[in-house]
């Protein structure tokens, strides 16, 4: 019994580090996409050296677990399985936390479907004050703005001359909230890129409307919108981040309770192999 649970484990383990390795080959894939792309702006640069920087920690920690566990089940090594125990049971409590605080602070609104435009606006306000302060607050927001005017976001929205197929065009929530103006500020649409603002006297309440441009270098770089567009994108990688997250900690409790039978079985096998000896 003992040996097979030892080879259970081994197996497990040896599957554990595999998926450590494709955890950091995960993370250096987007480390060179966002390297080796022409148009990668800050905010996109920030954006997936946060994800980069989790799936470094958590691969390392995964590959480095699972060799102290091949170690402890393939010499039968108590003192290390448990020592290896203890390690998935931080890892299991640290998983679950990150994973609950990652579904808190995303735990908003996605976005309104603009009727009879096919696309979603987004609000700042739909957003936890955690994702705002530490991304699109002060200085940051300067910084991610800069870099987004100078990577040309809205090109495409330049490119859509005809308005007819603009508003069927899947354009990224940071092209929606950056490029164009909010649509209760009730502008009429001359061409991709140029609008005609209200007419006297009537109340906006939204002071998006106010910041808005028609100067290509402008637009709504400075609304909340815009903001909005990118804490979204930032919303749906850590979403994708979570369920990744939860995937592989029920994998390690499967681990945790194999490698529980495997430190029990060892214990009775040790036992009788004792009093096999002395007897």
């Amino acid at each position: 019994m003992a040996r097979v649970s030892n080879i259970v484990i081994a197996t497990l383990n040896i599957i554990f580090l595999v998926v450590g390795l494709s955890i950091i080959a995960g993370g250096l894939y987007v480390h060179v996409k966002a390297v080796s792309t022409a148009n990668t702006t800050v905010a996109t640069a920030l954006s997936r050296q946060s994800l980069q920087n989790v799936l470094f920690i958590l691969g390392s920690i995964v590959f480095i677990v699972s060799l102290l566990g091949l170690a402890g089940s393939c010499c039968r090594n108590n003192f290390l399985l448990v020592i290896y125990l203890i390690i998935l049971i931080l890892m299991i409590i640290g998983l679950l936390f990150f994973t609950i605080f990652v579904f808190v602070v995303t735990n908003e609104r996605a976005g309104q479907i603009v009727s009879g435009k096919g696309f979603k606006e987004y609000r700042l306000g739909d957003y936890s004050h955690w994702l705002q302060n530490h991304f699109v607050k002060g200085k940051n927001w300067d910084v991610l703005r800069r870099s987004l005017i100078d990577a040309q976001v809205c090109r495409a929205f330049a490119d859509d001359s005809n308005r007819k197929d603009f508003f069927h065009q899947k354009f990224s929530p940071i092209e929606v909230g950056c490029c164009r103006p909010p649509a209760e500020c009730g502008f009429v649409q001359q061409n991709a890129t140029t609008w005609m603002g209200v007419k006297a006297g009537r109340e906006v309440k939204n002071s998006d409307c106010k910041t808005w441009s028609n100067e290509p270098k402008q637009l709504c770089y400075k609304c909340n919108s815009c903001k909005a567009g990118f804490l979204a994108n930032i919303k749906k990688q850590w979403r994708n981040l979570a369920v990744f997250l939860i995937c592989i900690t029920v994998f390690i409790i499967v681990v945790l309770s194999t490698g529980c039978c495997v430190k029990r079985n060892n214990y009775l096998d040790k036992r009788c192999y004792t009093r096999f000896y002395y007897a």
